[in-house]
């Protein structure tokens, strides 16, 4: 053995100081926005996408929306094709109007009408879509509500709206605010003809649908923490110079100032529906006296 071999370097095994980190597959989890909990996303839609945690209610799509209300998810679609076009020559509007089908392929605007059934009673339903162009009501979102409506008059059927909206679309200008009269005139004449109307407010619900169809409900519901109103809290709190409460505007606050008549769970939505379509419904064989 040479003297060099006595210092020479021992060779140990080493640990990485970083482990390799594992892709996780996009979509898999969702963190909540209100608590923080992270979930597995499979565990939330089985939730009906309500946080297990803090129960806070996610956005849902228009589709989602149709799938947990109507029976079976069934909807026969009303006005599919129609969508917007660019009636004021807004700078950069049909670009954006293309983006948002791109993003949302099974959406052609921020509203889906059509009919169905709740629990084997046949209804006119239209939902809005926030993830539509912020659920902004336009021309053709005003049209498409004001047909359902129609619809509902002339077939003699309740007529159930669940709302989300931003308010009105700017880039419609004028014609946008018009959509508020129409919708409100139409359902003037279907309830003074005795029509029933559910309206359902959802997170968000605000602007000109919150100050024209949205709260003419012959009852009003809303989904837990759900943000209702017309204009936003800082822009209120600017103007009247006086600080609100945490829960302004929330769906709870509205219910306590005599805004709403029931604020709903998700679970229960369906069921307290169907409850109220129940007793609107005259059963074969019984007189209107019950």
């Amino acid at each position: 053995m040479q003297i060099k071999d006595l210092f020479s370097k021992k060779k140990y095994a080493t640990i990485p100081s970083e482990r390799p980190k594992r892709d996780i597959p996009e979509g898999l989890m969702n963190k909540c926005s209100k608590c923080g909990t992270i979930q597995y996303s499979k565990e939330l839609d089985k939730n009906l996408k309500v946080c297990s945690s803090c129960g806070h209610h996610y956005r849902l799509s228009a589709w989602e929306r149709i799938g947990m209300t109507l029976d079976d998810g069934r909807l026969f679609e009303y006005d599919a094709e129609m969508e917007s076009v660019d009636p004021m020559e807004f700078p950069g509007y049909k670009g954006k109007l293309e983006q948002q089908r791109q993003k949302n392929p099974s959406l052609r605007e921020a509203v889906v009408t059509g009919e169905g059934t709740i629990n084997g009673h046949p209804v006119v339903v239209a939902v809005m879509s926030f993830d539509f162009f912020s659920g902004s009501m336009g021309s053709v979102v005003g049209e498409k509500i004001t047909r359902a409506i129609e619809a509902a008059h002339e077939k003699k059927l309740p007529l159930l709206i669940f709302s989300t909206s931003g308010g009105a679309r700017m880039q419609e200008s004028i014609l946008s605010l018009m959509q508020m009269a129409k919708t409100s005139a139409a359902l003037s004449m279907f309830q003074g003809a005795g029509g029933l109307f559910i309206s359902v407010f959802t997170d968000p619900t605000m602007g000109g649908v919150s100050a024209s169809f949205a709260s003419l409900g012959d009852y009003n519901l809303a989904e837990p923490g759900a943000l209702v109103g017309f204009a936003g809290r800082i822009v209120i709190e600017q103007t009247i110079r006086q600080k609100l409460p945490d829960n302004f505007q929330t769906a709870e606050f509205n219910m306590q100032h005599g805004q709403l008549d029931l604020v709903v769970h998700r679970k229960d939505m369906k069921v307290t529906i169907g409850k109220l379509l129940d007793m609107h419904t005259v059963r074969e064989g019984l007189s209107h006296g019950g």
